[in-house]
């Protein structure tokens, strides 16, 4: 009875841990664009099923957290990594990402920088023998149903501020658009780019100068995500929040909601 009794209990065990499994995976036809909260910062994380694309990681390892939440527990890959500019709140919480997950491939904006995390990064990821790939306007890159364009930069000739070199590039999910800015003043980028959008990462954690009228009435979003911490810039700028408001447009801020989740099943999209 009692060799029976402990038999029987495994198979209920493994059956348990197996509907577990069902359970934490991620459905795979959807689109889920995670604003993690990290701070005074970006880290984004993008994925359809078990397909995922991290934008940015952070000034600090909050990034993991995000990760460990929204990933399932036996998923240890990320197909795609994307660092828009080698600042510190963008690239430092990346480096503890490439060390504790398997990275396919790294898109980088080609600019370099002499900080001593940046160089820490660098090491990791040649370490880890992961594929590094400079971005470049008009360069097109597909993961599953995810689409991406990039439209920024074109040139690192005459670049004064790293924010200038941001990754900026166009997500397309089916009928589902989003545009992911990094710290790019959009004056700076030619009215031509822009079309109609449903999701906008906000430029600059709401910089007042990193969103353009121009812009934002061209690419009409119909949520924008601010992703911002505790600061001593003003982020995010009363103009901007101005603008926006005016618009009509649904603002939301990562130091007011913590994770903002936007879901979408190519047609329309919801907040979770």
């Amino acid at each position: 009875m009692g060799r029976w009794f402990y038999i029987l209990g495994g198979l209920v065990l493994a059956v348990a841990v197996s509907w577990g499994g069902v359970a934490a995976a991620p459905d795979k036809d959807l689109l889920h664009i995670v604003a993690c909260d990290v701070g005074q910062g970006d880290g984004i994380l993008i994925f359809t099923g078990t397909n995922q694309i991290l934008v940015d990681g952070g000034p600090g390892n909050l990034v993991l957290d995000c990760l460990g939440k929204y990933m399932p527990f036996w998923d240890r890959q990320l197909e795609l990594v994307i660092n828009t500019h080698p600042q510190k709140d963008h690239y430092q919480g990346l480096i503890e990402v490439f060390k504790r997950y398997e990275v396919d491939k790294f898109l980088v904006s080609g600019l370099d920088s002499s900080n001593q995390g940046w160089r820490v990064l660098q090491e990791t990821v040649g370490g880890k023998g992961v594929e590094t790939i400079t971005a470049s306007c008009g360069q097109k890159l597909r993961l599953g149903l995810i689409y991406l364009d990039i439209v920024n930069p074109c040139s690192l000739d005459n670049i004064g501020d790293p924010n200038e070199a941001s990754v900026i590039f166009y997500l397309k999910f089916e009928d589902f658009d989003a545009l992911f800015t990094g710290d790019i003043y959009t004056r700076d980028l030619p009215l031509s780019l822009a079309h109609k959008i449903d999701y906008l990462k906000v430029p600059h954690h709401g910089s007042k100068n990193g969103l353009s009228d121009d812009w934002l009435v061209a690419t009409a979003p119909r949520v924008a995500v601010i992703s911002v911490g505790k600061n001593s810039y003003g982020h995010p700028s009363e103009e901007i929040m101005k603008i926006l408001g005016e618009r009509d447009i649904k603002v939301l801020r990562t130091d007011e909601e913590g994770d903002i989740e936007i879901i979408s099943d190519g047609k329309s999209w919801w907040v979770r």
